[in-house]
């Protein structure tokens, strides 16, 4: 029977991967998470057929044990945003290279089969010529940026030198359920839902005319069991999106029209290290990981803001 562990399996993303796996019949599910950015909450309906363990990928001697013995590993660990690394610097650090370090050591000494890792978008940067494309030169603007970026290396690293078959999905701007709202380092979909259900106008940094390839959490969570399982892979990174590009405005006026109202959002300056426009080339994981979302900006819109307001109303 496959052992699988998903690092950062009370997360957003990572508990998406842990029901994901579960829908497909695994019976071994193992979640390593510390909480630092993590909920219990999200594994409720699953919590008793997984196994979860309190562990923190900044130490080797508490997860190397973990990882033995899989046949993959998820790595989803990690503190996923760029204002907080530029205020927080050296934990963001910590957790994003060398937290990412000791699951690959682990996994190579574990004897895991494949680790399939959580990459970012943010990796290219501002560069003019859109989509993304996984060939063009990565020009990181950002702390959390460049460790992501460090991470696909390292595991392309692995791949080659240390027996551990890697492949690397670069996220471009995740949402969905349980996507936490309540920090001031939230998704901004998150928050512009939070806002909409307490009706009240949310702050967009810029001018609201940034664009992003706003991708549904549960495509993001099939993309990974695809990378798991695809051939000829180990060593490559690929683009996690969805192929189009939504602006801030364009999102908040959807969110307005779903919920019926009318609140023009306030506008403030724009954030140290993010990036203008993001948007996903997906011919490659389209052909060699058989990428395909099922589910369109508004479809994923429509289900997070009724899962949001199923969760006020409880």
């Amino acid at each position: 029977m496959s052992k699988y562990v998903v690092t950062g399996g009370a997360g957003f993303i990572g508990s998406a991967i842990v029901r994901a796996l579960l829908r497909e019949g695994a019976r071994d599910v193992v979640v390593l998470d510390n909480f630092l950015t993590g909920y219990e909450r999200n594994l409720d309906e699953v919590r008793r057929a997984i196994t979860l363990e309190r562990a923190d990928i900044r130490h080797y001697d508490e997860i190397a044990p973990i990882l033995r013995g899989a046949d993959l590993v998820f790595h989803e660990a990690a503190i996923p945003s760029v204002p907080r690394s530029i205020d927080d610097p050296v934990t963001s650090h910590e957790v994003n290279i060398d937290g990412t370090f000791n699951v690959l050591r682990a996994a190579s000494a574990g004897g895991v089969r494949r680790v399939v890792y959580a990459a970012s978008s943010s990796a290219y940067g501002d560069t003019e010529v859109l989509p993304k494309v996984e060939s063009m030169l990565p020009l990181p603007k950002s702390p959390y940026a460049l460790q992501k970026l460090v991470g696909e290396y390292y595991a392309r690293v692995f791949a080659s030198t240390f027996g551990v078959e890697t492949v690397s999905l670069r996220y471009f701007n995740v949402f969905g359920p349980r996507q936490d709202p309540s920090s001031q380092y939230s998704g901004v979909l998150s928050l512009f839902i939070k806002a909409a259900v307490e009706r009240r106008a949310p702050v967009i940094f810029g001018d609201g005319e940034q664009s992003r390839d706003f991708t549904y959490v549960e495509d993001v969570a099939e993309l990974n069991l695809k990378a798991a399982r695809a051939a000829g892979v180990s060593g490559k990174m690929y683009n996690g999106g969805n192929g189009g590009r939504i602006t801030l405005n364009e999102a908040w006026r959807l969110v307005q029209k779903i919920e019926g109202i009318d609140m023009p959002p306030a506008f403030g300056p724009p954030r140290p290290g993010d990036v203008h426009d993001s948007q996903a080339d997906t011919t490659a994981a389209i052909a060699d990981l058989g990428h395909a979302p099922r589910f369109s900006f508004e479809e994923g819109l429509r289900l997070t803001i009724e899962w949001y307001k199923g969760q006020t109303a409880g």
